[in-house]
C-alpha cells in the first residue's frame, strides 16, 4: 500500500479550499447568502457550476442565475466580502491535512496553487499553522487564467524548475483536476464524493487526506526522498 505512486514527486502542489481548508462551505454559505440579497435560490445544478470555479466567474455565474448578468461585478464583489468574513471567523482545516502537508514537505519542496485571492490563502494556512511548509504560493494575478486553465500548475512546477510529470498535484474539485491535467502533474484527487470525470483524470483518489495508505506512503517517501 505504500506504492500508491511508486516515484518521490519533485515538488507537491496542493490545491486550498476543500483540500487543505475545509472553506468550501464557506463558499457555499457565501454564494447563498448573496443570493438570497438578491431574492435568489441556488439550485443544485448552480452550486455543482460554482465549485472550484474562480471567484469572478462565480459572480457571473449568479449574477445570470439571478437574471441580472450586468451586476456580476458587484455580486462578485459582495460574494468575496462574505467570503472573507465567514473564513475569519472560522478557519479550519481538512482531516489530515496538517499530516500530510508535513510528511510531504520532509520528501518534497511544497507549494499552494489556488483561485482564491493570495491574502485569503495566506490567511487561511497562516492560521492553521500550515504556510510555513510552503516556498511559493501561485494565485491566478497578472497574466495567469484561473483554473481549470493550467497556468497556476504550470508557473508552480517552475518555481521549482521542475518538469510538470515529475510534480504531483493535491485536487478536490473537476475544475481543479481539469487544470493539473492540462499542466500534465500527475493527480492526487481528494474527497468523499468523487465525480466521475475526476475519478477517471486523476492518478490515484481518496477519500480524505487522513487515509491511512496515502499517509503510509508518504511516511515511505520521507524515508527515502531527500527533504527540502
Amino acid at each position: 500500500m505504500s506504492e500508491i505512486f511508486p516515484w518521490i514527486p519533485a515538488a507537491v502542489v496542493f490545491d486550498c479550499d476543500g483540500t487543505l481548508m475545509d472553506s468550501e462551505r464557506h463558499w457555499v454559505d457565501a454564494r447563498a447568502i448573496v443570493l438570497r440579497d438578491y431574492g435568489v435560490a441556488p439550485d443544485e445544478e448552480f452550486t455543482e457550476l460554482a465549485r472550484g470555479v474562480h471567484y469572478t466567474e462565480c459572480g457571473r455565474l449568479m449574477a445570470a442565475t439571478a437574471g441580472r448578468p450586468d451586476l456580476a461585478d458587484e455580486m462578485t464583489a459582495a460574494l468575496l466580502r462574505v467570503f472573507r468574513a465567514l473564513v475569519a471567523e472560522e478557519p479550519v482545516t481538512t482531516p489530515g491535512a496538517a499530516e500530510m502537508v508535513a510528511r510531504a514537505a520532509e520528501f518534497a519542496p511544497l507549494a499552494v496553487a489556488s483561485n482564491c485571492p493570495r491574502d485569503v490563502v495566506e490567511h487561511c494556512l497562516g492560521t492553521a499553522g500550515l504556510l510555513e511548509h510552503f516556498s511559493h504560493v501561485v494565485v491566478p494575478e497578472g497574466t495567469m487564467r484561473p483554473k481549470p486553465h493550467p497556468d497556476v500548475y504550470l508557473r508552480a512546477a517552475a518555481e521549482f524548475g521542475a518538469e510538470p510529470g515529475d510534480c504531483l498535484a493535491v485536487e478536490d474539485s473537476l475544475c481543479g483536476v481539469r487544470s493539473a491535467v492540462r499542466a500534465g502533474l500527475r493527480v492526487l484527487g481528494v474527497g468523499p464524493r468523487p465525480d466521475r470525470e475526476s475519478l477517471a483524470m486523476a492518478d490515484h483518489w481518496v477519500g480524505s487526506l487522513a487515509d491511512s495508505a496515502l499517509l503510509v506512503w508518504a511516511r515511505s517517501r520521507a524515508l527515502c526522498g531527500v527533504a527540502r
